[in-house]
C-alpha cells in the first residue's frame, strides 16, 4: 500500500503575508494599547482599535489595493490569523482560571450565586425582548427571528472573564474580594453563556429539539464530573513531575489547557469552557505552579492576546453606524447591555448585603464584555445569524463596556476597605512567587 503524498508546505507568498500581518497587527496593537493605557483605558481598547483602523473602517477604505494585498479576504489566509487568535483566547482563559481563589468562592458561594443569577436573568430577558424588533428594523437576513432574539439574549448576558481578569490584574485588584467575586459570578454567567451559545448554534444549523438540548446539558455535566473525579489528580501528577523546572511547568500547563479545550470542543461545547475549567484545576492544585506560569502569562498578554484583539477589530465596519437604523439599533443594544448587567449585578449584590460601593464595583466589573462578546459575535457571523452591521454593534458593546469598567472600578474601590483576608491572599501569592 502506497503511503499518502506529503502535505505541501505553506506557499512562500502566503507565509510572507502571514508574517507581515502578525508583525503589523502586533506592533499596531502594542502602540495603540500603550496609548490607551496613558489615557487610563484598558489596553484591549487600543488593541481592538488597531484592527478597526486597519480594517474596512479606514485602511481598506482609503487604500483598498494595499489593504487587499496585506489583508486578503481569502479564507485560507484569514484562517492562519484566526488560528493564532484561538490559541491566544484559550490560553488567556486558562490563565484566568488559574487565578481563581476557589476557597473564597466556596465561602461566599451564596453571594456569588445571587450576583451571577441576577446578572444573568435580567440582561438575558431584555436581550431576547429587544431581539424581535431589531430583526425587523435591521433586516439582518436571519431566517429565524427566534434564533436571532435568543442569540442577542446570550450576547447581553455574558461577561468577559479574560478582560475582567486583565483589568483586575492591571489595577492590582485581582486579590481583592470584589475581584474574586466578580470572577466567580462571571464564571457562572459565562458557563451558561457557552451552553446557550451551543444551543443557539445547533438551532441555527438544524433547528431546536429537546434531544439536542438534553445532549448539550449532559455533555456539560459530564465535563464537570470528569474534571472533578479524574482531572484533578491527573493535573496534580503532571505538575508534580515538573517540580523544579519553570519551563516544563509552562509547557505542561499550556498543553493541558489546550487538550481540555479540545475535549469540550469534541463534546459539542465551546472550547473556552474546557480551558477555563482546566485553569481552575491547575490553580487549585498548586500555588507554586500558579507562580511559575508567569512567563506563559507574559507571552500570552504581551504577544498572543494583542494579535487576537487586533484581528477581531478587522471585521468591524464603523461606517455602518452612519445609517440611522443601524445607529439607533446600536444605541438600543448598548443601553440594554449596560443597564441590564448593572441592574442585575447590583441587585444581586444588595440582596447579599454588600455595600452600595461593593455592588457598584461588581456591576462595573461584570459589565465588561470584551473578548467573550467578540467571540460570541464571531460565532454569530460564522453561522449567518449576524451580518456585518449587527456584528459591528455587538463588538461595539464589547469596546464601550470594557472602556467603562476601569474608571468605575477605580471610583468604587476607593471606598471599599481592605480586609485581613485580602492581605493574606496577597502575601501568599508573593511568597509563592518568591519560592519559584
Amino acid at each position: 500500500m502506497l503511503s499518502a503524498a506529503p502535505v505541501q508546505p505553506i506557499a512562500a507568498h502566503s507565509l510572507l503575508v502571514f508574517l507581515l500581518q502578525v508583525g503589523v497587527l502586533l506592533l499596531s496593537a502594542i502602540l495603540l494599547g500603550r496609548l490607551a493605557a496613558k489615557f487610563g483605558l484598558p489596553a484591549i481598547v487600543g488593541e481592538l482599535s488597531a484592527g478597526v483602523l486597519l480594517g474596512p473602517s479606514l485602511f481598506h477604505w482609503m487604500a483598498p489595493d494595499i489593504a487587499g494585498w496585506l489583508l486578503p479576504s481569502q479564507p485560507d489566509q484569514a484562517h492562519l490569523l484566526d488560528a493564532v487568535g484561538q490559541v491566544a483566547v484559550l490560553l488567556l482563559v486558562g490563565l484566568t482560571g488559574i487565578d481563581m481563589d476557589l476557597g473564597m468562592v466556596r465561602r461566599r458561594k451564596a453571594t456569588a450565586l445571587r450576583v451571577s443569577l441576577a446578572g444573568l436573568i435580567i440582561p438575558f430577558a431584555l436581550g431576547i425582548g429587544l431581539g424581535y424588533p431589531l430583526v425587523r428594523l435591521l433586516d439582518t437576513g436571519t431566517q429565524d427571528k427566534h434564533v436571532f432574539a435568543l442569540f442577542l439574549g446570550v450576547a447581553m448576558c455574558v461577561s468577559a472573564i479574560p478582560v475582567i481578569a486583565k483589568t483586575l490584574m492591571d489595577m492590582n485588584l485581582i486579590h481583592r474580594n470584589i475581584g474574586q467575586l466578580t470572577l466567580a459570578a462571571g464564571m457562572v454567567d459565562d458557563a451558561f453563556g457557552w451552553f446557550m451559545l451551543s444551543v443557539v448554534s445547533a438551532m441555527a444549523v438544524g433547528g431546536l429539539s429537546a434531544g439536542m438540548v438534553a445532549t448539550s446539558l449532559l455533555s456539560l455535566l459530564l465535563v464537570v464530573v470528569i474534571a472533578m473525579v479524574a482531572g484533578r489528580p491527573l493535573i496534580r501528577l503532571a505538575l508534580r513531575a515538573c517540580e523544579g523546572s519553570e519551563q516544563q511547568t509552562v509547557a505542561v500547563t499550556a498543553a493541558m489547557i489546550l487538550l481540555a479545550a479540545a475535549g469540550t470542543q469534541a463534546l459539542g461545547l465551546e472550547a473556552v469552557f474546557g480551558a477555563f475549567l482546566c485553569g481552575i484545576l491547575i490553580g487549585s492544585s498548586s500555588d507554586v505552579a500558579r507562580a511559575r506560569t508567569r512567563s506563559l502569562r507574559t507571552v500570552v498578554l504581551g504577544f498572543l492576546a494583542p494579535v487576537f484583539f487586533a484581528t477581531a477589530g478587522l471585521r468591524i465596519d464603523l461606517r455602518a453606524l452612519a445609517q440611522p437604523a443601524v445607529l439607533a439599533a446600536a444605541l438600543a443594544v448598548l443601553a440594554t447591555a449596560i443597564l441590564g448587567k448593572f441592574a442585575g449585578a447590583y441587585l444581586g449584590a444588595r440582596l447579599s448585603k454588600l455595600t452600595r460601593w461593593e455592588a457598584l464595583a461588581l456591576g462595573a466589573g461584570m459589565n465588561a464584555r470584551g473578548v467573550i462578546e467578540v467571540i460570541v459575535a464571531m460565532v454569530g457571523l460564522r453561522l449567518g445569524i449576524l451580518d456585518t452591521n449587527t456584528y459591528t454593534i455587538i463588538v461595539l458593546v464589547a469596546v464601550v463596556t470594557s472602556v467603562m469598567a476601569p474608571p468605575l472600578l477605580r471610583f468604587a474601590m476607593k471606598r471599599v476597605e481592605y480586609t485581613v483576608e485580602e492581605d493574606l491572599r496577597l502575601d501568599a501569592r508573593s511568597e509563592a512567587a518568591a519560592q519559584s
